[in-house]
């Protein structure tokens, strides 16, 4: 059932850059990406490395829903996380998916407590008119959902953690 996805990621202000995933599992509400080697530079928030290039990245994406969510990992394949990115739904466009993000992402280590990134870009993307106002409330809206469902230990969802990363690539193998 595998296909290849060519996801370009637009962030307002920045390059496109296109990312290679493969689709392991296409649902109506969920469909779920394994890149099974990240090429950028190593992600780190707080000192500590949460995705080492290298690294395979298990990916949710949510069918009409203003954020997707990353499994990342190290190297060897070790959990170190889930990554919340806050964006306009994806558009789905057969073999090319568009995602648009909005700077704000949620940091939730597996240790530790969640902590909210971007904020400072942010807010000034909103100043600089490269969010709109409705936009702008959207995303604050949405941030309040996560941080309730955070408070209530609900999130990431469940298919979050359900499939990880071995289960994400045993499907691959379907």
């Amino acid at each position: 059932m595998s296909q290849l996805i060519q996801f370009e990621y637009h962030r307002p202000g920045k390059d496109t850059t296109v990312y290679e995933e493969v689709l392991v599992l296409d649902r109506l509400d969920v469909k779920v990406l394994l890149q099974d080697n990240y090429a950028g530079n190593n992600v780190a928030v707080g000192g500590s490395v949460t995705l080492q290039h290298g690294a395979p990245v298990v990916w949710f994406i949510f069918d009409g829903a203003w954020h997707d969510i990353g499994s990342f990992h190290l190297a060897d394949g070790t959990l170190t996380g889930w990554y919340t990115n806050l964006s306009k739904p994806v558009v789905f466009e057969q073999e090319k998916w568009i995602g648009n993000d909005l700077f704000l992402d949620l940091w939730q280590p597996i240790q530790g407590q969640p902590v909210w990134l971007d904020e400072d870009e942010f807010h000034s993307a909103v100043k600089t008119r490269l969010i709109d106002q409705a936009t702008c409330k959207r995303v604050l809206n949405e941030r309040a959902l996560i941080d309730l469902q955070v408070s209530q230990g609900e999130w990431p969802p469940p298919i979050v953690r359900d499939i990880d990363l071995q289960q994400a690539r045993a499907l691959l193998e379907t």
